[in-house]
């Protein structure tokens, strides 16, 4: 974010109130107090600091509570920049006090743009697609989480009052099949009371090709204990709840993959995106919210360390040295890339990079996130040409 500003508005922003800080390019304060968080008063400061020549307005958090300050900043005409939490942290221990308030906070922004203008990212929020794909994306990453509490939730049950059953049911916890037996007769006791032949007509309707196989699994599982674990009971009225509970949230979330990947289509990126083999719908929409263009990346090593994929190099005399794992980064950007390069092992070029890393003595995580590391140099190639993932051929 390099131009030619007089202004530098740093807002701290809130959910009521913002704390807005208003910098001179020499530093001087044009501005500095509270400011509640209405378009009134918004577009009263933006207009007034106007006056001192171009305006840049800098926020922490882009979207959720700092939504409408961007918003307004635009509909004003003005440009928009935010600072990543991580950076702000950083540069705030460069400036002297240990405190922690709104208006420091507001001030580090401001000063951090006014001097440190290649800490700041471009916000991509007035792309409209971008705004309503981040809204799906964020619902979507909490019944993801909601569906593993659930599922957690279930084996745990199981693994209190029959383990063996779990062993054979936990696994394959989110299938149809198993979610409908649960359903339907509930636990050990209500799934031994259905009996073989309600089981398999139950199982079958939703697995006609593995039913009869997990029926016959689930009874063999049953005669392994004869014992009625205290809180049995109980569980044979939760377990149903549970399930119908866990069935609807993924339903849900196949709705929103749906909707995901209508709105991604619309976007002029999401061919180059999901051409790269292991990018699927949800993949390639995290990747686009986090990266956009790839524009605000120099090089695929700044994409690579905003990520958290590029080793961490620590050396003091002789006695220190070695590359590290970073433990920073944006965790869902990492998230993302670390799950397209496990999705990827089914194409040939990938997966020969990982069995050549596995050869050369690393395990299975490392070697992935070796793959996702050169997957990045690759995307980042691809996202600065506008061109569509082109397969080498294997060396023999």
């Amino acid at each position: 974010m390099h131009g030619d500003y007089q202004v530098y508005l740093g807002l701290d922003v809130g959910k009521g109130d913002h704390h807005a800080v208003g910098l001179a390019p020499d530093g001087k304060r044009l501005h500095d107090g509270p400011l509640p968080n209405s378009e009134a008063r918004l577009r009263a400061l933006f207009d007034k600091l106007a006056r001192h020549g171009t305006l840049l307005v800098v926020v922490d958090q882009p979207a959720s509570i700092g939504a409408l300050p961007v918003a307004v900043a635009r509909a004003c005409g003005h440009q928009v920049a935010y600072l990543p939490g991580l950076a702000m942290r950083r540069i705030a221990d460069l400036h002297p006090g240990t405190a922690k308030t709104d208006a420091r906070d507001a001030f580090v922004i401001a000063d951090a743009a006014r001097t440190l203008p290649h800490t700041l990212r471009r916000v991509d929020a007035g792309d409209d697609t971008l705004a309503e794909l981040e809204m799906l994306v964020g619902y979507d990453d909490d019944l993801a989480a909601e569906a593993t509490r659930v599922s957690n939730r279930i084996r745990g049950l199981l693994t209190q009052i029959h383990p063996a059953l779990e062993r054979v049911l936990g696994p394959k916890i989110a299938h149809p099949a198993v979610l409908e037996l649960l359903s339907r007769c509930g636990g050990p006791a209500g799934l031994r009371k259905a009996g073989r032949r309600k089981l398999t007509s139950i199982a079958t309707s939703r697995a006609p090709r593995m039913g009869e196989r997990l029926v016959d699994a689930v009874l063999a599982a049953l005669d392994e204990q004869t014992v009625t674990v205290p809180g049995s009971q109980a569980a044979e009225t939760i377990l149903p709840r549970l399930a119908d509970t866990l069935r609807d949230v993924l339903r849900q979330r196949d709705q929103v993959a749906g909707e995901v990947e209508g709105m991604l289509d619309a976007h002029p990126l999401a061919g180059v995106l999901t051409s790269m083999p292991g990018i699927g719908v949800r993949t390639g929409a995290r990747i686009l919210l986090e990266v956009g263009d790839g524009s605000a990346f120099a090089s695929p090593g700044h994409l690579a360390a905003y990520a958290g994929l590029a080793p961490v190099t620590r050396r003091s005399g002789s006695s220190i040295r070695g590359e590290h794992p970073p433990k920073g980064g944006n965790k869902h950007l990492k998230r993302a890339f670390f799950l397209a390069a496990f999705a990827a092992l089914s194409d040939p070029a990938s997966r020969a990079y990982y069995d050549r890393k596995r050869a050369e003595g690393k395990k299975h995580n490392a070697a992935l996130i070796c793959l996702a590391r050169r997957r990045v140099d690759v995307l980042h190639a691809m996202l600065r040409t506008k061109t569509t993932y082109q397969p080498r051929p294997v060396a023999a």
